[in-house]
């Protein structure tokens, strides 16, 4: 089997995988396969393809009582501003386990899962978003590695004019819509939505 190219650079403007450049070995073309519709990476050597496949973000919207767990940044994009616990699911992972696991590296935050409350498509970075609701297994909370601060914040609390991405401003509006509601659908993106900033 042929050797997989390298992970294309990254910054701290987030790009689609066409738009970021690709330092591929010499055997490694852009290409569209025979039968396929869609460029691929291709060694044109033996004709291994190396699928690009869209990331998967998981988080959680944590709530104590009435008020809900926040993250201020602490890393790009979008350094500064605020965000729900939430990050990239790893290899051999759960994506309950991702939400949970991101909890605690950005708010040393111990949670239990217990609905899932979006699933949400940003076609522009090749992302599936993942969003639960969570309540607290432990008390406590401080900032990880990757946040500047963490606090819990009333719905009137909530630092709107600072949100980190469209989507946390749709997990948050779709954890008030299901609120502690037993059984209730999965949502996605409002309509019209494509999640750009």
């Amino acid at each position: 089997m042929a050797d997989i190219p390298p992970k294309p650079a990254t910054s701290d403007r987030p790009t689609s995988r066409t738009e970021a450049p690709v330092n591929l070995p010499a055997r490694y073309k852009r290409e569209i396969p025979e039968g396929d519709s869609r460029l691929r990476i291709v060694c044109s050597d033996c004709g291994f393809i190396n699928y690009e496949n869209p990331k998967v973000v998981v988080g959680a919207v944590v709530r104590e009582g009435d008020r809900i767990l926040m993250c201020r940044r602490a890393i790009n994009p979008r350094h500064g501003f605020w965000t729900l616990p939430a990050g990239y699911l790893e290899l051999n992972e759960t994506t309950a386990d991702g939400a949970r696991r991101e909890a605690w590296e950005e708010a040393r935050a111990k949670i239990e899962i217990d609905g899932l409350i979006a699933v949400y498509s940003i076609p522009r970075l090749s992302q599936v978003q993942v969003i639960y609701r969570a309540r607290f297994a432990a008390p406590g909370i401080e900032p990880g590695p990757e946040s500047l601060e963490v606090g819990l914040f009333a719905w009137d609390e909530i630092p709107w004019n600072d949100l980190a991405f469209p989507s946390v401003r749709w997990a948050l509006e779709h954890y008030r819509e299901v609120g502690d509601a037993e059984h209730f659908a999965a949502r996605t993106n409002p309509p019209g939505e494509l999640g750009n900033f």
